[in-house]
């Protein structure tokens, strides 16, 4: 239980709870591994508990009626996953699988409810994080229905740019096949973007580095919605 407490104690989703807050959390934490490439839940599977990412990364899909995969977002170290279902008392509605080597903690549905019974501040930290997704998945939605392919390229690149705390450069943590997955497309349409918005003095793409060359053009194109096809 220490050292459950002492990675739980890290984490910025917890800051805030006392030591006593802590240590009922770091009781009912159950520290798992997972290999890359490994399935953690699959669409439909019962919402038992959810889930928060120590080290590694977990990417959450679903697959069409072919067998297709359309990743709709990422997680990494801090981050929490599965939660929706658990506190709805629902199936989960989308697969989940580590891309690289991970470690977790899975948290018992029950036993987290019970938790939140006696510590509010927890239910407050959830529907705040809630809340974060819901904005992220409505902004998701937004890309992929209004703009076009080169606009949802941009965005994701700002997104990242953001999330790296970085203003002229970003560093994909995920393949690129991942990444057209993530806006989309197919792999070919994505090379021939990143190709396209290099000649446009946008970007300077150095393997898995890009450079934003003109972060206020990539910011208008990302709001037109439109751009070079």
């Amino acid at each position: 239980m220490d050292k459950s407490l002492a990675i739980i104690s890290s984490i910025p989703f917890f800051s805030g709870l006392s030591r006593e807050q802590l240590a009922d959390v770091g009781r009912i934490a159950v520290e798992k591994r997972y290999r890359k490439g490994e399935v953690i839940f699959s669409e439909g599977d019962e919402g038992d508990g959810f889930y928060l990412v120590i080290d590694g990364r977990i990417k959450v899909f679903k697959l069409s009626a072919d067998g297709k995969e359309h990743i709709l977002h990422f997680f990494a170290a801090g981050q929490l996953f599965g939660e929706v279902p658990v506190f709805a008392g629902e199936q989960f509605p989308a697969n989940a699988a580590a891309v690289a080597d991970t470690r977790a903690m899975f948290f018992p549905r029950s036993a987290f409810l019970a938790l939140i019974g006696k510590n509010p501040l927890l239910a407050m930290k959830m529907l705040s994080d809630l809340s974060h997704k819901l904005r992220q998945f409505s902004s998701q939605i937004e890309n992929l229905s209004l703009k076009e392919i080169p606009a949802r390229l941009a965005s994701y690149l700002l997104y990242l740019a953001s999330e790296q705390s970085q203003t002229d450069q970003v560093d994909l943590n995920i393949s690129k096949g991942q990444l057209a997955s993530l806006i989309g497309t197919i792999p070919e349409t994505l090379s021939r973007i990143f190709a396209k918005l290099s000649t446009q003095g946008l970007i300077k793409v150095e393997g898995r580095r890009i450079f934003l060359l003109d972060p206020g053009g990539l910011q208008e194109l990302a709001e037109a919605g439109k751009g070079p096809a």
